[in-house]
């Protein structure tokens, strides 16, 4: 799973001309599945989102709190193109999750999203439409986060055979 998150003073998702969510301060996030993703990918994200200590304390000490501590609200905008790699010139979408799968992946994941925090606070576009996402950037803090969960256990299985093998 892959987020590009976004601190924001206010977001909003539109389809056609019509406002389909809209958030005041906290974070507007892309979300992209991958081919490979599990709910491990998923439960990792949600927990990250949740806890990413992006924002300021009373204090102004930077990086102190996350939109939970915060009470803050989430926009979540679901983005099959960032799994995308370039073939010449042409985007080629071969790694992210297929359009079979996606789409109870993703409400999966705005599920758990919602149940882990306040179903009011956490918004969300249309999945598979074409939207149009509006927001004021806040610093601007932008960050890329790849989930861990498969690569790992992926890694752990490669790791697991090589042992085996070595002891033939």
């Amino acid at each position: 799973m892959r987020a590009v998150i976004q601190r924001v003073c206010e977001a909003r998702v539109l389809v056609g001309d019509e406002v389909v969510s809209s958030i005041g301060r906290g974070l507007c996030v892309l979300v992209g599945l991958a081919r490979d993703d599990t709910e491990k990918d998923v439960d990792w994200m949600v927990r990250k989102l949740l806890t990413l200590r992006v924002f300021e304390d009373d204090t102004g000490r930077r990086w102190a709190k996350g939109v939970k501590d915060l009470n803050l609200e989430i926009l979540c905008v679901s983005q099959f193109t960032l799994y995308a790699q370039l073939k010449g010139n042409k985007p080629d979408f071969r790694d992210s999750m297929g359009g079979d799968e996606a789409p109870a992946m993703y409400a999966d994941f705005m599920q758990r999203l919602r149940n882990a925090y306040d179903a009011d606070k956490v918004k969300d576009g249309r999945f598979g439409a074409m939207m149009r996402v509006q927001l004021e950037n806040d610093g601007p803090v932008t960050l890329t986060l790849d989930s861990p969960a498969t690569k790992i256990e992926n890694k752990q299985i490669v790791e697991l055979a090589e042992e085996l093998h070595s002891d033939l």
